[in-house]
């Protein structure tokens, strides 16, 4: 089954979304858009990270991009969904470190925050970093055993609520 990158907003991140969507549609990466789709018509940031989450946690979708007024909103609602591990991002450092530091396999942005072009650099950012991608070997060998550490921290919570 190919995999395919989902993207979403509320109406404080549809012109985000937007200019994200075209770049990963020209790209060639397969994108699911899961709204807000009309400006006219917007879907609140709960809905669309509850929505996004959930094709992250059942595998349909290795990575996505959740875009609200700030990305906070989104982060938050997105981090409860356990499996999910949303980064809300403010530049291309960011994006690039929760991907080769933490695996965020969501990456959150604010439509009041950033502006098109930006959003767009830190998308592919995300996009074309791996997992300790250029990192030093003893750093690397580190974050792996932190993500072993954190996996467990998260099934113990899951687990026990």
């Amino acid at each position: 089954m190919k995999k395919t990158m989902m993207i979403g907003s509320d109406l404080s991140g549809f012109e985000l979304k937007e200019a994200v969507k075209q770049f990963l549609i020209e790209s060639g990466i397969d994108v699911e858009d899961i709204g807000t789709l009309d400006p006219n018509k917007p879907y609140p940031f709960f809905e669309v990270a509850a929505r996004g989450a959930k094709l992250i946690q059942n595998k349909t979708h290795e990575h996505g991009v959740l875009i609200c007024g700030t990305g906070m909103g989104m982060s938050i609602v997105a981090n409860k969904h356990e499996g999910v591990y949303a980064a809300a991002c403010e530049s291309v450092y960011a994006a690039t470190k929760a991907r080769a530091i933490n695996d965020a396999n969501v990456l959150c942005m604010g439509g009041w925050v950033i502006g098109p072009v930006m959003g767009v650099e830190m998308t592919k950012a995300f996009v074309s970093t791996g997992f300790t991608q250029d990192l030093e070997d003893w750093r690397a060998k580190n974050i792996e055993k932190a993500r072993v550490a954190v996996y467990t921290i998260e099934k113990d919570s899951f687990n026990n609520a």
